[in-house]
């Protein structure tokens, strides 16, 4: 039954209706039969209506007296009786109605029908999230940021209380229920026209897929963000034509790839995901040997990715179990034991080492393991991983070189590719490119724009920029270099630089500004504030654009009628 909380109602409230129903039919009855005496003295039976009505307001106790006559003895006697069974009816009902309305299944239905009627609501752009925690709290409030509302599925009652407790503007629906379960899904608007994508980034990595799988299989055409840690689960979402992979730590061996050989990537990809600008200072990684401490997931990709550069690394780990078959590697060196012990230190060769991970999934002992490194060798890069994403964060106060919170990663990859997909295209074709491309693009952003350029996306469509397409509709050429103009001074460039066109299944960087636009081109700018109200008047305003386009003010005609 699609409306449970209906069902449950009228099943758990079957039996007083029924009692109730009987205690009245009886008391009625009764009222029927028996013979009273109207003012006159003469004998009279009571019509159904009067009966129904003395004793509807004579079982809830509101008593407005005899009616239409007096009583007589017996019909006296017969209403006393029917005043205790009646009233004692309704004690069963409302004692039941008060239990149904404290059982957690009833109160839970209830919510479900609320959650769905939300839904169903939601005319906006929205995305689906799974989960509730530290990571997804902050990608509702980037969706939030960029007007895309959010609708949240999380087994647990406690996280989606917390949820109901952020009191987020506006409004975020929560379901209690398992993520991976089709009802679940269905009920979160997966096959809605403006469901825009689905956020998956369990710790597990089989339940991420099977919610990808499930997720496709009802939706085909939303787009998936699902986290995957290894190589296997990655290679069986690339299958189900998952669009956004988030593997934070090959994300994380990536960005150590660029400190160590282009520097200039990494401000760039920085700048993107808003955590720093572009003239922020970045650690130089030196060369020389590498001790990665801890035998997970993330050590392994760091080791893999620092080989691929020739450079010396050496593990340190506790747990011999968790090494396995990759020790076979016989190039991998491993030394078992306490990482934050001075003496297995110093015979790994800290004193020689340039620097030291610590990438154990234990903040505490990643702090201490760096600790210890410090004092051996005062001169060594730190490089931390942080777990929990908490206010105020220790490892900051630590003076560690470098810090990298996988948390925080994923809710780049995460937000950027679903809220701002043509970001996350430019942030995969930089990857491909070299430090001195990457200098020169950071240099031609600060002098042209500002040291943190806006980042902002244009689709050249009839909701987006209808004036451009009229012009098009027309047979007008026009060219990318018209978003540049200033609207104070045709004459005069306002601080732009398109970063990316995308035309179909054609991805163009930094396109030339002599680039004949065409519809559904999509485009990717950096500016300051003052040239994104530019490009968005010019591309939706009749005057701007017939300014920017002509030279000349557009002039307004105003029509009179004849009286």
């Amino acid at each position: 039954m699609k409306n449970s909380s209906l069902f449950i109602v009228l099943q758990r409230m079957r039996k007083p209706f029924l009692v109730i129903t009987i205690t009245y039919t009886i008391a009625i009855v009764g009222l029927l039969l028996i013979q009273g005496v109207d003012d006159n003295g003469n004998p009279y039976q009571m019509s159904i209506f009067d009966a129904f009505y003395f004793v509807t307001y004579t079982a809830s106790t509101i008593g407005f007296g005899e009616t239409p006559y007096a009583f007589t003895y017996a019909q006296k006697l017969w209403v006393s009786f029917s005043i205790y069974v009646t009233v004692l009816g309704w004690f069963y009902g409302i004692g039941t109605l008060v239990t149904l309305l404290q059982d957690k299944l009833f109160i839970r239905e209830m919510e479900k029908a609320k959650f769905r009627r939300q839904v169903k609501g939601l005319k906006q752009k929205f995305i689906i999230i799974l989960g509730y925690n530290q990571i997804t709290s902050e990608i509702i409030n980037r969706a939030i940021d960029q007007e895309i509302r959010t609708v949240v599925i999380e087994k647990n009652e406690n996280r989606a209380n917390n949820l109901r407790l952020e009191n987020f503007t506006p409004t975020v629906p929560v379901l209690v229920a398992d993520a991976y379960t089709p009802a679940a899904l269905e009920d979160a608007g997966i096959k809605k026209f403006n469901c825009k994508g689905l956020v998956s980034i369990f710790e597990d990595d089989s339940l991420n897929l099977r919610i990808a799988l499930t997720s496709k299989l009802l939706n085909p055409y939303v787009r998936l963000a699902v986290k995957s840690t290894t190589n296997n689960h990655t290679e069986n979402l690339k299958d189900l034509d998952v669009e956004i992979i988030a593997n934070p730590f090959s994300i994380i061996s990536s960005e150590i790839a660029m400190a160590l050989n282009a520097p200039s990537l990494l401000k760039l990809e920085k700048w993107v995901y808003k955590i720093d600008n572009l003239n922020a200072t970045l650690p130089s990684f030196p060369q020389g040997k590498y001790i990665i401490c801890g035998y997970g997931r993330m050590g392994q990709h760091i080791y893999s990715s620092l080989k691929q550069d020739n450079v010396e690394a050496e593990f340190v780990e506790m747990d011999k179990s968790k090494v396995g078959t990759f020790a076979a590697d016989e190039m991998m060196n491993i030394t078992y034991g306490n990482a934050d012990d001075k003496d297995l230190l110093l015979s790994v060769g800290i004193e020689e080492a340039v620097a030291i991970i610590s990438a154990t999934n234990d903040d505490t002992t990643n702090l201490s393991i760096l600790a210890t490194a410090k004092k051996l060798n005062p001169d060594i890069m730190t490089i931390a991983r942080e777990n929990e994403m908490e206010d105020f964060s220790i490892f900051e106060n630590a003076k560690i070189d470098h810090i990298f919170m996988p948390s925080r990663i994923l809710i780049n990859k995460t937000t950027n590719a679903l809220i701002s997909p043509l970001s996350d295209k430019f942030i995969r074709l930089i990857c491909r490119k070299d430090n001195n491309w990457a200098s020169l693009l950071v240099k031609d952003l600060i002098q042209n724009v500002n040291e943190d350029p806006l980042l902002y996306e244009l689709r050249i469509d009839e909701k987006h920029a209808v004036e451009i397409v009229k012009a098009l509709d027309d047979d007008k050429e026009i060219n990318l270099e018209i978003f540049t103009r200033s609207l104070y001074n045709r004459e005069q460039k306002n601080n732009v630089i398109p970063l990316l066109l995308q035309r179909e299944d054609e991805v163009l960087l930094l396109p030339s500004l002599d680039i004949i636009l065409k519809e559904n081109d999509e485009i990717l700018f950096a500016c300051d504030e003052n040239a994104k109200n530019d490009i968005e008047l010019i591309a939706e305003n009749i005057y701007e654009f017939h300014y920017v386009y002509t030279g000349e003010e557009k002039k307004t005609i105003f029509l009179r009628k004849n009286k």
